[in-house]
């Protein structure tokens, strides 16, 4: 029974180990290479730019359907006053 636990343990620590050093090597190429990529830079900023023009148009076009509400409200007061 206990030399289950005993090669439970030693193989979880070979497995813990390897794993450390892999995630250590892939952090240190990260660091090496400058961290993200110009492509992956490009292609957040083009999203970014993307999403600005989306919340922008939507914002016109809030301000429109404000608009149009008030219109159709001032054309049904002046309908009922007549």
């Amino acid at each position: 029974m206990y030399a289950i636990f005993i090669v439970g343990i030693i193989f979880g620590s070979i497995v813990l180990i390897i794993s450390i050093l892999a995630g250590t090597i892939l952090l240190a190429m990260k660091w090496r290479h400058g961290g993200v990529s110009r492509e992956s830079r490009d292609r957040q900023a083009e999203e970014a730019r993307m999403i600005q023009e989306i919340y922008n148009g939507l914002t016109k076009m809030e301000h429109r359907v404000e608009s149009l509400e008030t219109i159709l409200m001032d054309r049904d007061g002046k309908e009922t006053h007549s």
